[in-house]
């Protein structure tokens, strides 16, 4: 039986490493599904880092957008994939739709390939609900969007867990 893992946590938490942890344990092959965009210096270099933590061990996909597609086109003999991160897909997908909603087809089509899924799966995602009301409407928008998209993959999680100083903390 396929499992779905759900990390969620704050920013430099230590998610990606211990999702990283976790499919290292799987025999047969990982895959690593990245949904970052290097858009600046910063992030180029963020993503630099990640690729030198999953060195040669991970077949990487690059995907910002289409989150199920990604994952229909693994190749059959991957035993775990990890996707990093959700918040970084939402983002992408405001970005592009750009239309005063936060419901996307992309999240449904995802939330749908999540119920029969081709492989194990880590699902990383920034719990971003802690912090201040922000300011600006996008950005509340976004903030909300990312609480409800969190909660629906955990609902659908066999295992869910909080990063917090790189400890994690198991929530189911």
């Amino acid at each position: 039986m396929k499992t779905l893992t759900y990390i969620s946590g704050g920013s430099r938490s230590g998610k990606s490493r211990h999702a990283l942890e976790l499919a290292r344990v799987f025999a047969g092959r990982k895959a690593f599904i990245a949904t970052a965009q290097a858009t600046d210096e910063e992030m180029t270099e963020r993503i630099r880092c990640h690729r030198r933590e999953r060195s040669g061990d991970f077949l990487t996909v690059e995907e910002p957008l289409d989150l199920a597609a990604a994952l229909g086109r693994l190749p059959a003999e991957v035993a775990v994939a990890v996707i990093d991160c959700l918040t970084l897909w939402l983002a992408n997908l405001l970005y592009r739709h750009g239309d005063g909603t936060d419901t996307y087809p992309e999240v449904e089509d995802f939330l749908r390939a999540l119920e029969n899924p081709p492989c194990n799966l880590i699902v990383v995602s920034n719990e971003v609900g802690m912090g201040i009301v922000p300011a600006h409407p996008l950005s509340r928008r976004f903030r909300d969007a990312a609480g409800r998209l969190n909660q629906r993959v955990a609902a659908r999680a066999d295992r869910a867990l909080v990063m917090i100083s790189g400890i994690p903390l198991i929530l189911k």
